[in-house]
């Protein structure tokens, strides 16, 4: 896979060269589906993953999420969720994202790329907007939507789970040293 690199002046420009991580101490991936026949929304979390930035590397961005790490704050459903019907953590642990493309103009971050879940895998678009800190490091929003049903997740008795599910990574991105930290 050949991902497209393409950079621009600007605060985060400036800021983001070389390879960074997310911190999971103070970053979040977050899920929301529209259920009841959208009269209601259902939000998890991940907290398990990892995920990397940088834009002269091939990909730009890779993110790996740990998907029997998901939590809606009801256990019952989390279970369902992690079965075949849904995520299918048994024979697939992850989800990933990774970049084929990745544009960085100004503050705002556009992606390209694929995401990998339940054994299947759909092109996703998403961009995020970068701050960087007075600390050196970058916070990170990005927000996209995506069908959950391309992915197999079609397990809605009489339709009662909407499409399309809403994807959020908030957080702050640390510069990682030559060792990888």
């Amino acid at each position: 896979m050949t991902s497209t690199i393409t950079t621009a002046t600007g605060a985060a420009a400036r800021t983001v060269t070389g390879r960074w991580r997310l911190d999971p101490a103070r970053s979040s991936i977050e899920f929301h589906v529209r259920h009841f026949y959208g009269a209601m929304t259902v939000k998890g979390h991940f907290s398990r993953y990892q995920g990397s930035l940088d834009l002269s590397a091939d990909p730009a961005v890779e993110l790996t999420i740990d998907a029997d790490s998901l939590d809606t704050k009801m256990t019952k459903r989390d279970q369902h969720l992690r079965s075949a019907d849904f995520f299918d953590v048994e024979h697939h642990p992850e989800v990933r994202f990774v970049s084929d493309s990745a544009t960085l103009d100004g503050d705002t971050l556009r992606m390209s790329g694929q995401l990998h879940a339940a054994g299947k895998r759909i092109p996703l678009d998403l961009t995020a907007a970068l701050r960087p800190t007075e600390d050196g490091e970058v916070e990170l929003e990005a927000v996209t939507e995506a069908d959950h049903r391309k992915l197999g997740m079609t397990w809605s008795p009489m339709g009662i789970l909407r499409a399309p599910s809403k994807l959020i990574v908030r957080g702050r991105l640390v510069r990682q040293d030559a060792a990888g930290r």
